[in-house]
């Protein structure tokens, strides 16, 4: 994609690579451009999501840009709301490839709504984004990195949509015995623009293959889903896969061929606990822009679990609560198929101690900045020894 700006200014936006994402671009002048953010609606064409968008500016070295981000309505569970996007959504810029650090300047107009960013470039290339990206190029790296790592065991379980592997990673010491470990499972990317899962994922497999994590590796078996949507990171999507399904609302509904991903990922637990083997925690990671808590199943079920993990968290971990550990209802909607998380399908098809953490991309008054990448990578390897702790512990 190839968006110039006028004639007389070299500037122009392009989103042609991995994740890039942007809707129609309008320059008002040649250094203003409004860029709408194109976001993605589920299969019944409601639930507008348009939190993503991840796009590069070149030829504006020493350029005062203002780029206006705009289209930013839509719907979540089904309630309009005015978008994602907004004063506390700071975005991140990298230039020529370097390290992802948020803008200073933004300008937030809740009337149209608009986010206008303001930024001078001082290199020629510039990429801007909601969060900073992690694409499956970057798991590729990882693993390629750990490829001989005796304690790392990649399979493929199934595939995408578009035929993209769909990858469960086990991390354990396969010369002690399984009967004495603790299990505990990770699922990173269900919704493909929280990219900050995916680096805490990151940081998590990284120390839990490091010397630093012996012993854990003798003592417990971690599986991790690090990349539930790969088409949508691909493309540069928000929260459904190439047919329009969300894939963290469809676990009480079993579609191969509509929702291949949800389906070997729901295969894969259930034949683990159906063969008799443990499984004391279970943990999906999200992003939300300015919420965070720990939600388990409903009804109150493994409540002093996730009661114990929520305070190990809280007290090791720079996990910054915005309100109480909580069990979750039965379903986002109830009365609706298609609307069950993961939490929700495997507590109701076998009583898994399953829980979803969503994590804020606003300013974090425990950490007393944006969250950044390397935050996330720090909170993964503290946030693996957490789940190991609490899974240990006897109630």
């Amino acid at each position: 994609m190839f968006l110039p700006a006028l004639a007389l200014l070299a500037a122009s936006i392009h989103t042609d690579f991995e994740g890039g994402s942007l809707g129609k671009v309008v320059w008002v002048s040649g250094t203003h451009a409004r860029c709408a953010v194109a976001g993605e609606s589920d299969q019944d064409k409601r639930n507008r999501q348009a939190n993503w968008y991840f796009f590069r500016v070149d030829g504006a070295k020493g350029q005062e840009l203002t780029i206006d981000l705009v289209d930013l309505p839509g719907e979540y569970n089904y309630k309009p709301n005015r978008g994602a996007v907004t004063q506390d959504t700071i975005p991140v810029y990298s230039e020529d490839g370097g390290e992802w650090r948020h803008l200073d300047r933004v300008d937030y107009d809740p009337q149209e709504p608009r986010l206008r960013l303001r930024i001078k470039p001082a290199a020629d290339r510039v990429w801007i984004a909601h969060v900073p990206p992690y694409t499956n190029r970057d798991l590729d790296k990882l693993l390629a990195e750990f490829r001989r790592h005796p304690h790392l065991r990649r399979a493929v379980i199934g595939r995408s949509v578009e035929g993209r592997e769909i990858l469960l990673l086990t991390v354990t010491n396969p010369a002690i015995g399984e009967a004495s470990k603790r299990i505990v499972w990770l699922m990173a990317r269900q919704h493909s623009w929280e990219a900050g899962s995916s680096w805490a994922a990151e940081g998590a497999l990284r120390f839990l293959l490091s010397a630093e994590a012996s012993r854990l590796r003798d003592e417990a078996i971690f599986l991790i889903f690090p990349m539930c949507d790969p088409d949508g990171v691909a493309r540069g999507g928000v929260r459904f896969n190439r047919h329009g399904y969300d894939l963290n609302r469809n676990w009480d509904r079993v579609d191969a061929d509509r929702m291949p991903e949800i389906a070997a990922q729901r295969k894969a637990v259930l034949e683990w606990v159906d063969a008799g083997r443990r499984l004391d925690l279970f943990l999906s990671l999200h992003n939300t822009e300015t919420g965070e808590y720990l939600e388990g199943p409903p009804d109150d079920r493994h409540a002093a679990l996730r009661d114990r993990f929520f305070r190990m968290l809280k007290e090791a971990t720079d996990f910054n609560p915005t309100q109480p550990a909580r069990s979750g209802p039965p379903s986002s909607t109830p009365g609706m198929a298609g609307r069950m998380g993961v939490h929700q399908g495997l507590s109701r098809d076998r009583d898994v101690p399953a829980f979803v953490m969503e994590q804020m991309i606003a300013y974090n008054s425990k950490l007393g900045r944006l969250p950044t990448a390397a935050d996330r990578l720090r909170f993964g390897a503290s946030l693996a020894r957490a789940m190991i702790a609490a899974a240990s512990i006897a109630p």
